[in-house]
C-alpha cells in the first residue's frame, strides 16, 4: 500500500484567525504603551504645576514677610502701624492718648506726651521707651482706629479748641461760666440747639454745635482764641 505524503505544513500566522488575533493584540499592545506614556507625561505635568505652585506661594509669603518688616501697605500692616503713636505721630488717636495722659491735648505726639507714656509705662512695669504701643493704649482704655475714624474738625476750630481748653471737653473755666472743649457759656449752647451742661455733652455734639456757631458767626464767638487761630 503506497504512503501517504504528510500533509503540507501551514505556518500559524498564515490562517487567518491568527493573522486577526495578532492584529488585535499588536493593538492592544500598542494602546497599552500609548496610555502608559499618557499617563506618565500627566505626571509629569502634575508634578511641574504643583512645583511652581508651590514656588509661587513662598515668593507670595516671602514678598508679605518682607512687607511686614518695613511696614508694607497690605491692610493688616495698616492696622498694625495705626494702634502705635509715638514721637511724631499726630490726629486724633493722639488727641485721645494725650486726654487720657492728662497733659494738653493738642494732637500732636511730642516730647511731653512722650515722657508721660513713660511715666506710664515705668508705672505699669513696661519697657519705657516713650512709645504708645497697643498694651499702652489698652491700659490707658485709647483704641486708635476708633479715634482716627472720627469726623475732621475744621482746621480754625481745632486751634480754637486748643486754645480755648486743651482740646479737653471736660474743661470747666475758673468762674464756671465757660464750659467744655470750645468753653461755650449756657447761653450760646441753648442758642445753637444745646442741652444741658456743654461740658457733659459728648465731644462728637460739642464739634457739631461749635461748627454750626462758626458757620454763623466765624471766629467772633472766641474774641482771643478766634484772633490767634
Amino acid at each position: 500500500m503506497p504512503k501517504a505524503e504528510p500533509a503540507a505544513f501551514t505556518p500559524l500566522l498564515s490562517h487567518p484567525s491568527a493573522e486577526l488575533h495578532a492584529s488585535l493584540s499588536l493593538r492592544r499592545s500598542l494602546k497599552r504603551r500609548a496610555d502608559s506614556d499618557g499617563a506618565r507625561m500627566r505626571r509629569r505635568r502634575a508634578r511641574s504645576v504643583g512645583v511652581a505652585l508651590l514656588g509661587a506661594m513662598t515668593l507670595a509669603g516671602g514678598v508679605a514677610a518682607a512687607q511686614a518688616q518695613v511696614g508694607g501697605s497690605s491692610p493688616q500692616a495698616q492696622a498694625a502701624a495705626s494702634t502705635t503713636l509715638r514721637l511724631g505721630s499726630a490726629g486724633p488717636a493722639v488727641t485721645a492718648l494725650q486726654r487720657k495722659l492728662r497733659v494738653k491735648a493738642d494732637g500732636a505726639y511730642g516730647p511731653k506726651t512722650r515722657r508721660a507714656v513713660r511715666r506710664l509705662q515705668r508705672r505699669r512695669n513696661m519697657k519705657a521707651d516713650g512709645i504708645a504701643r497697643p498694651s499702652v493704649l489698652r491700659a490707658l482704655g485709647v483704641d486708635a482706629r476708633v479715634a482716627a475714624r472720627k469726623p475732621r474738625v475744621h482746621p480754625v476750630l481745632e486751634r480754637i479748641a486748643r486754645c480755648e481748653s486743651g482740646g479737653n471737653p471736660r474743661a470747666v473755666s475758673g468762674s464756671g461760666r465757660y464750659r467744655g472743649k470750645y468753653q461755650f457759656s449756657f447761653s450760646t449752647w441753648q442758642n445753637m440747639g444745646g442741652k444741658g451742661d456743654p461740658a457733659k455733652a459728648s465731644e462728637a455734639r460739642q464739634d457739631q454745635l461749635a461748627a454750626k456757631l462758626f458757620a454763623s458767626s466765624g471766629r467772633a464767638p472766641w474774641p482771643h482764641c478766634g484772633a490767634r487761630a
